[in-house]
């Protein structure tokens, strides 16, 4: 990624390589004797592009503030080189907003602190992220953020400021006033040829939108000539403060060209059926473990360093299918980014790739599937221990805001040790890749199974955290009875029609209040479950009455008791019918 280049002083910077993004910088003290605005622009030169998008940001030190260039230059090369570290994965919004809350923090901890002599370190900061066919905008204070489109200027941001009499204003919000603070945001879809214009105070104060217009409306013209003309015209109005403008410009739109991207989604062949003994680059196959319409898996060594390993390939029926293809690609993409002892670990690919294919660890063990089939009645003790390491690897991929979305046993496994991971990546959302627009659509209807499927997945295949949830609980269920809370289904349409089980049903020694646990994790509604795995799993070992229906269904609460009940009493119809027989034959 190259370095984000910054100013803090008369500068100019513009990418003269054709580009999908071009841009240009001016700044300058005016009447100033220091310049306390700073700005940055970076355009990453790798896949980074694709998946974080172009960063463009603004800062203007406060000028009652002893640091508040400090605090400027801060915050623009802390935004720039974080946006960057945080998770492919991760939304601009929440990536750009943790980002800034921690500046914010440090910010405001440093005036607490006293870390500054003079206690200010305060600035005002508007940040743009160009993702796609997207644009982000971030904004506290009164730097600003236009969009000049069909030679038309819209102001994006709003000033927080106040006006006091004399015509004097001062500011209600800045990065490192309080402990927190509130990040205005907005996104808005781009154009082709659209310009984004970043001002610092000591332009827009003395240069309304129809001057601004003007000096924006040159075709052709060099991006630093712009923002060096507008500079130079807010200072010649009497700008009293210091100046700064950053252009940005959209020169052309991501995958424009649909077959140029296939093209790139395919430039590795899929490997041939592989048999023992094939050296596939640098591994030889040793047996197939797994075959389906849709994949092979091979137990493979390492010929580098002698170690057992897990090969995936892709069934060569599908190798004119697109969204198979991104969609297989996306797997090794998401298991080299999650590491975690509950989450199968993707290793790197060599360096010299001949095939489509990827390599995970080697496991010693059995799917979860088999573990029931062998072990059919499960002690709570190893069920709480079983759904804790799940949740455990689920947690790890919703801090990364992915969500696994076809959590089954058979996607589950357990090794020689105990040792419980997640082993399959083939249908979770990546909240930070969806907001990257692609050629073809990705939609393969529902992605889980209909039996551990989330009614909402079902319905819109968009699930959420509570998705992962309720099967997550469907799994619980069966852990502990050997049934499923619905029943079998093989259609959508009888599954959604299907009710709750009572757990008690098929366990009647186990208690009702884990029961309410499970009926809350697999409500229909998601707003209904729970809002957290760590919820979910403290009702599974803690008696949580609340839960616990006080109108429950004797058949429910204890469907033995019930049974009994009804035999009983048609035990005693019985009798009185024959008494009654019995008296009439005598007569």
């Amino acid at each position: 990624m190259s370095s984000p280049p910054s100013v803090t002083s008369e500068s100019t910077t513009e990418l003269t390589a054709p580009s999908a993004v071009s841009y240009g910088i001016w700044s300058e003290a005016g009447v100033k004797t220091k310049n306390d605005d700073h700005c940055g622009v970076c355009i990453p030169e790798d896949n980074l592009l694709h998946t974080k998008g172009v960063v463009a940001v603004i800062a203007d030190g406060v000028s009652q503030s002893e640091q508040g260039g400090a605090a400027a230059r801060t915050s623009v090369n802390g935004f720039i080189s974080d946006y960057y570290s945080t998770p492919e994965s991760w939304t601009v919004k929440n990536a750009a907003r943790r980002i800034l809350g921690a500046l914010n923090r440090w910010l405001y901890g440093s005036y607490s602190q006293g870390a500054f002599p003079k206690n200010n370190s305060l600035t005002t900061l508007s940040a743009l992220v160009i993702k796609s066919h997207t644009a982000h905008i971030f904004h506290v204070g009164d730097t600003r953020i236009y969009l000049y489109r069909d030679k038309e200027l819209e102001c994006l941001t709003q000033d927080h400021v106040k006006w006091r009499a004399a015509e004097k204003s001062f500011l209600t919000r800045a990065l490192g006033a309080e402990l927190h603070v509130e990040i205005d945001y907005r996104n808005i879809a781009i154009d082709k040829n659209d310009i984004f214009v970043l001002t610092t105070d000591g332009i827009h104060e003395y240069l309304n939108n129809q001057e601004l217009k003007s000096l924006l409306d040159v075709p052709f013209a060099n991006l630093n000539q712009i923002a060096k003309q507008i500079v130079i015209t807010a200072l010649s109005a009497a700008s009293q403060d210091n100046a700064t403008c950053v252009i940005v410009k959209v020169n052309e739109l991501p995958h424009q060209n649909s077959d140029d991207y296939y093209h790139h989604l395919t430039e590795l062949p899929f490997p041939p059926p592989l048999h023992a003994g094939v050296q596939l680059d640098d591994y030889r196959i040793m047996h197939e473990i797994h075959a389906s319409k849709r994949t092979h898996i091979y137990a493979a060594i390492d010929l580098t360093n002698q170690q057992q390993v897990i090969i995936k390939a892709p069934s060569i029926q599908f190798q004119d299918d697109s969204d198979y293809i991104e969609r297989f690609l996306y797997e090794e993409w998401i298991g080299r980014r999650l590491l975690h002892a509950n989450l199968l670990k993707v290793c790197p690919p060599p360096k010299k790739r001949r095939f489509l294919y990827y390599v995970t660890e080697y496991l010693h063990g059995n799917t979860l599937r088999q573990w029931m089939r062998d072990n059919p009645q499960c002690p709570l003790n190893t069920m709480r221990n079983i759904i804790e390491q799940i949740a455990k690897g689920l947690q790890a991929m919703h801090r990364m805001e992915m969500v696994h979305q076809d959590l089954k046993p058979e996607n589950i496994f357990i090794d020689n040790n105990g040792l419980v991971k997640i082993i399959d990546f083939g249908s979770v959302r990546i909240s930070g890749i969806e907001e990257v627009q692609k050629p073809r659509s990705t939609s393969q209807g529902v992605l889980g199974t209909i039996n551990y499927s989330a009614p909402e997945l079902m319905s819109t295949g968009m699930g959420s955290i509570q998705a992962d949830i309720f099967s997550l609980g469907v799994i619980t269920y069966e852990l502990l009875c050997g049934h499923l809370p619905f029943g079998d289904h093989d259609s959508t349409e009888s599954r959604l029609k299907a009710r709750y089980i009572s757990l008690a049903t098929h366990q009647n020694t186990l208690p009702l209040w884990l029961d309410g646990a499970l009926r809350k994790a697999t409500v229909r509604n998601p707003a209904d479950r729970y809002e957290a795995l760590s919820e979910f799993l403290f009702d599974l070992s803690h008696p949580n009455m609340s839960l616990v229906k006080k109108d429950q269904p004797l058949l429910e609460r204890d469907p033995l008791e019930f049974w009994r009940g009804l035999a009983l009493i048609s035990l005693g119809i019985i009798v009185v019918l024959l008494a009654i027989i019995f008296y009439l034959i005598r007569r």
